[in-house]
């Protein structure tokens, strides 16, 4: 086989052949290697030598951006900052500028709802595990579209199945790093499986996160009950999720909050399963091992919560920061 040589000259027609169906979801990327935005997919790349391509080493938040608001950033930034201090990595850039570059970037993609991921990586550098050949850390962020379930998939529930794939050990399942290995085997294990979503169980069979997911269960006694965030992430969605729970109006349908063990015998057997992420807020899992959960339909704790996330997204100047000017 002769392979060809392509030079510089070549890359306008391969930036043409390079397009895909798939491509139109893709609005915007920065690189602080480029130091500036681009908007064709075939200049959204990565140096193949940044540690994070080949050795998973990087941290990301993923926000969401709905009606040229993000949602949540600040908490994201908070979390970006820790998981970045767990792999000693330095952020490239101020706060007040990542902010900036955020804006600028979804603002260059012209999308008011859009879903943002923000990278933090070791940089290029090698092609070892040294950290030490990378000069300095870089950061990539990519606008791309926002997938939000209909009002008619939200009131239909979702299913869930445990997962075979072992969850990560305590120190790396608190990091949201690049290293999504195990994640990505859940997802591919509930598209095998023709179901939405997979838990994780750990060693001793209990509950514990999804591919990219928290869960909680209703207990008989309308407890909402979640594992231990010592080996979980701790998500952004589901702390807020926290928070309306302990509002006056959510004492109608939650009687507490409670942190534990949860066994596949009491997750079978609770009132309601709740998935909780950035890009739908919250859905209700009611089917988990082919088994109906509750009812067999979202119940009121899901509805509570849902309710009170949409007002949240769209009114809520406390968690919002704006990308586009008034």
């Amino acid at each position: 086989m002769t392979l060809r040589h392509f030079q510089l000259q070549d890359f306008d027609k391969l930036a043409d052949a390079f397009v895909q169906p798939y491509h139109e979801h893709y609005f915007a990327m920065y690189s602080s290697v480029l130091r500036g935005v681009v908007s064709h997919p075939f200049l959204m790349t990565v140096p193949v030598d940044d540690h994070m391509v080949h050795r998973g080493d990087g941290v990301f938040e993923t926000i969401k951006c709905v009606n040229g608001s993000m949602y949540g950033l600040e908490r994201h930034l908070d979390r970006l900052e820790r998981s970045a201090r767990a792999l000693y990595l330095q952020l490239p850039s101020s706060r007040a500028e990542i902010r900036d570059i955020l804006c600028e970037t979804i603002r260059i993609g012209g999308r008011r709802d859009c879903l943002v991921r923000l990278l933090l990586s070791r940089g290029p550098g090698g092609f070892t595990v040294n950290p030490y050949e990378c000069p300095r850390p870089q950061m990539y962020v990519i606008a791309s579209r926002l997938h939000v379930p209909t009002e008619e998939e939200y009131g239909r529930g979702v299913s869930l199945k445990s997962s075979g794939v072992p969850p990560k050990k305590p120190y790396f399942a608190t990091v949201k790093s690049c290293n999504y290995l195990q994640n990505v085997l859940m997802k591919k294990e509930a598209v095998d499986a023709n179901v939405d979503f997979t838990v994780a169980l750990d060693e001793q069979g209990f509950m514990a996160e999804g591919a990219s997911e928290n869960m909680a269960i209703i207990t008989r006694d309308r407890v909402m009950k979640l594992p231990s965030f010592a080996r979980i992430l701790k998500g952004t969605t589901v702390m807020r999720a926290l928070e309306m729970a302990e509002e006056p109006a959510a004492q109608k349908v939650i009687a507490g909050i409670a942190f534990g063990d949860i066994t596949l015998g009491e997750a079978y057997s609770s009132e309601e399963i709740l998935i909780l992420g950035t890009s739908f807020n919250v859905l209700a899992a009611v089917r988990f091992d082919g088994q109906p959960v509750g009812t067999g339909m979202p119940g009121p704790v899901f509805w509570f919560l849902y309710e009170r996330f949409k007002q949240d997204v769209l009114g809520n100047p406390a968690m919002l920061t704006a990308a586009f000017q008034p």
